[in-house]
């Protein structure tokens, strides 16, 4: 027979079937359980579907009447695109829910679980609640603070080097390599670049190597130097959008002209206000982000843009491809950083290496 913690585990796995359809949404899984025998799973599998205890329940092989429901996160209690979970348990008479987490989601956090113990079902929180947290990491954040969740994939040589001098980069790492930051694509809602890296390898941002949903592709580019030529403005791979100074806006020979252009291939372009020099805060583009309900992005390069998120505080993970290569005199991803103080220095935290292919690949948070 499964353990209590072994049953919370199979509903993250479920869960996990539902990465990259759900979004802004959680992934949740649920198993149904009677005795020692499970009678019903589901997950959630696209946004604005049923939930996972209506997918379980719908799918049980008996009565419910009784049985104990494990869920990776608390019954919601609304009604939001679909009806609360928690009217569905009480009504289906379940014995005992196990919760790995609350619902960030200030409409919920506790009340879901108020609710069922007024009904006089029985629960318990905390099962697997490390795991459970880290799946959803990206809900959790875009509930609290508003901001989409932020992680960085590098790919560098052994001795720091995202490229070599004259700024070519492509392929550092692996074919597994290359795969993996696919998968990863696949995973969040939308990856980001600056234009240097359109320019230098002309990317398409696109989910090609494994199966899953290409991301929302969005290029920072303050003086729209990227040329219209390019793939991401060409290809309808992919949404794009385009972030860059507003004051482009204002000059009808290069700039108005460029963004009618792009505008009419499709692209969306925001001119965004920058400061008494002319940058744009990274800041200031997340919120705009969050409100296309983005939340969660991948950023991809280049080095320029790299320490922008580090040096704003913006960027919340790290998946670092380390290929055994040695580029010598090149660019290394946080050249744009310069302390004068190792206390100040960024540290990470939770750091964890793998090996992918002949590569390593360390996961860490900021």
């Amino acid at each position: 027979m499964m353990s209590n913690e072994d049953l919370m585990r199979r509903c993250i796995e479920l869960a996990k079937c539902g990465r990259g359809k759900v979004s802004p949404n959680p992934m949740v899984g649920c198993a149904i359980v009677k005795g020692d025998r499970i009678i019903g799973e589901g997950f959630h599998k696209q946004f604005g579907g049923p939930h996972a205890e209506v997918n379980a329940i719908n799918s049980a092989t008996e009565d419910v009447e009784g049985a104990d429901v494990y869920i990776n996160l608390e019954p919601c209690n609304y009604f939001g695109k679909t009806p609360p979970c928690t009217d569905l348990l009480i009504a289906r008479q379940v014995r005992k829910v196990y919760v790995a987490m609350l619902d960030p989601n200030p409409r919920v956090n506790g009340k879901g679980l108020k609710q069922l113990t007024d009904a006089g079902i029985e629960v318990e929180i905390g099962l697997a609640s490390e795991e459970a947290r880290q799946l959803n990491e990206a809900f959790a954040k875009f509930e609290l603070k508003g901001l989409p969740f932020v992680a960085m994939k590098v790919a560098q040589s052994i001795d720091g080097k995202i490229a070599l001098r004259n700024g070519r980069s492509k392929y550092l790492t692996s074919k597994e390599s290359l795969m993996s930051v696919h998968r990863l694509r696949a995973e969040y809602d939308a990856v980001l670049v600056g234009a240097g890296t359109v320019r230098a390898d002309d990317p398409e941002l696109t989910v090609r190597l494994v199966e899953g949903r290409s991301p929302v592709r969005i290029i920072l580019d303050g003086n729209l130097s990227s040329p219209v030529s390019s793939r991401v403005f060409n290809d309808g791979k992919a949404r794009t959008v385009v972030f860059c100074a507003s004051s482009l806006e204002d000059d009808p020979r290069v700039g108005k002209k460029k963004i009618d252009v792009l505008r009419r291939r499709k692209v969306e372009v925001y001119p965004i206000r920058g400061d008494s020099g002319g940058m744009i805060s990274i800041n200031v583009i997340l919120k705009r982000i969050a409100k296309m309900g983005i939340s969660s992005i991948m950023v991809e390069g280049g080095a320029s843009v790299f320490s922008q998120f580090v040096k704003s505080g913006a960027a919340d993970k790290l998946y670092l491809y380390i290929a055994p290569k040695i580029l010598g005199r090149g660019i290394g991803f946080a050249d744009g950083i310069e302390l004068k103080d190792l206390r100040r220095t960024p540290t990470l935290k939770k750091a964890e290496v793998t090996q992918v292919g002949i590569d390593y690949l360390l996961k860490a948070y900021f």
